[in-house]
């Protein structure tokens, strides 16, 4: 299929973008895990900090995101129409979000436990504000395929971010993660600059009655959008205030955080298949063989992360040093984190069939559903097995998400998903996880390697042998 073929082009630049910038972002995590000791807590700071900046960032681009596909997409509209009418209110949020911060600064720094430094507050608060700006811009381009460009400027922010923080770091020897704040608003405030000239470029537009169709489309994926990002950051939002001793919140949130970082390489996959993969399926929505289009998305989605899972835990003995040694303790929780970044990924491709007939509704009561599940779990574990309740909190949340879409949607809009196959790739490398964890850990790494590289590789020769041999995919 023609759109499987775009589906692949596009998802490999995009996906370049996001695993190269990720990648090259990560080799930050072992620069601040080695001159932010574990003792200082600054990380958990870092952690906890990003936390909040990733649900405003949600709040105020309110489902816009996902609204102008849906709306651009449609013949009867003007894309450019579109964009502005979108840009108008996420704009409007973004300046009443900054004035309200600005105003208030000392109640919200005492209530968050911040009083001592509420320029962290006011820096952070400026980065999400200009994300946020960014962000149908960003989504236009998507629009409007030109991936290039979008992959261009988020590689910019990504090389300027990292040679800062090594001048900083490396080179003046700084320690705080105040620095971390800084270099991040300096970086964002200067790819904001690249957007003037595309903004100029816009045949402006401010349409009233599409707006109000466009927020009865998008309040309920705003409620979508937080409730997703709340499953992804509750945890590191909630543990300083449930763990019980206070002094060491930071330093099990610090370790917590950066071993996360590690199974993070499922989000990299997950954005990069998004970018691709939505435009194209609201793009296709029209089309006879849709169902069959989103039913192979999903299989090859599944069976190509189950190949990123035992890529990473194959090679844990030397990812692990991608943060520094006092954190390795946090390891353990990889595995969990990965397999819960699956299931948010399973939900994300199962998100399509209310999307499409304007249901969001769905959406947010299923992502609701799940928040409330994970934050049961991490609000009664944390307490109790500190940051391993984060991790099996969203295995809980994602799971329960993911369970109640697919079994609503095949009511309402049933697809015909290959679940045997998808199964059988599930059980194959779960049975060569398994095989890994029997290697023993007091092993060298390079026999650990000599045994976990052949299992990795028999995965990969069997989804060529059955997909990529047939050309199934770009057929």
């Amino acid at each position: 299929m023609a759109n499987l073929k775009s589906l692949a082009k596009d998802t490999a630049i995009y996906g370049l973008s996001s695993i190269v910038g990720r990648f090259l972002n990560y080799l930050l995590v072992p620069l601040y895990t080695h001159y932010m000791p574990k003792a200082s807590g600054d990380y958990g700071v870092n952690t906890n900090m990003y936390a909040y900046t990733a649900l405003i960032f949600a709040i105020l681009t309110f489902g816009m995101e996902t609204t102008l596909f849906r709306f651009a997409n449609d013949e009867q509209e003007q894309p450019d129409t579109v964009f502005s009418t979108g840009f108008a209110m996420v704009g409007s949020l973004t300046v009443i979000f900054l004035l309200l911060i600005f105003s208030f600064i000392t109640p919200i720094a005492n209530y968050l436990g911040y009083a001592e430094h509420p320029e962290y507050l006011l820096m952070m608060a400026s980065v999400v504000a200009l994300d946020a700006l960014q962000a149908l811009p960003f989504c236009f381009m998507r629009f409007q395929h030109r991936p290039i460009r979008f992959m261009s400027l988020k590689m910019l922010f990504i090389f300027l971010n990292i040679i800062l923080n090594l001048i900083y770091f490396v080179l003046l020897g700084k320690t705080s993660v105040y620095y971390v704040f800084f270099i991040n608003l300096l970086c964002t405030s200067f790819i904001t600059l690249f957007f003037i000239p595309e903004l100029f470029k816009i045949n402006w537009h401010f349409d009233g009655k599409l707006l109000r169709r466009m927020l009865s489309y998008s309040w309920p994926i705003l409620v979508l959008s937080v409730m997703g990002i709340l499953n992804q950051v509750a945890d590191k939002i909630l543990f300083p205030k449930v763990y019980p001793n206070q002094a060491q919140a930071d330093v099990e949130l610090g370790v917590y955080g950066s071993c996360v970082k590690i199974a993070m390489i499922m989000a990299m996959i997950t954005q990069a298949f998004r970018f691709a993969y939505e435009p194209i399926v609201f793009a296709k929505s029209r089309d006879a063989d849709k169902n069959e289009y989103y039913a192979l998305g999903m299989k090859y989605f599944i069976i190509f992360t189950l190949l990123a899972f035992l890529g990473v835990m194959g090679y844990l003995p030397l990812l692990r040093y991608m943060v520094g040694s006092d954190y390795w303790e946090g390891l353990r929780v990889i595995p969990i984190v990965m397999a819960a970044e699956i299931m948010m990924g399973i939900f994300f491709n199962l998100s399509f069939w209310y999307k499409l007939i304007d249901k969001t509704i769905y959406g947010a009561l299923f992502s609701m559903t799940g928040c409330i599940v994970l934050v049961a779990v991490n609000i009664w574990g944390i307490p109790r097995y500190s940051y391993m309740a984060c991790a099996w909190g969203g295995v809980a949340g994602y799971g329960t998400a993911m369970l109640l879409s697919y079994f609503v949607g095949q009511k309402i809009n049933p697809i015909p998903y290959p679940i045997r196959s998808i199964a059988i790739y599930t059980v194959i490398a779960a049975l060569f996880y398994y095989a890994m964890t029997l290697i023993p850990t007091e092993w060298p790494m390079w026999q650990y390697l000599a045994i976990s590289t052949p299992l990795i590789l028999a995965y990969a020769a069997l989804i060529y042998w059955r997909e990529l041999r047939k050309k199934t995919i770009l057929s």
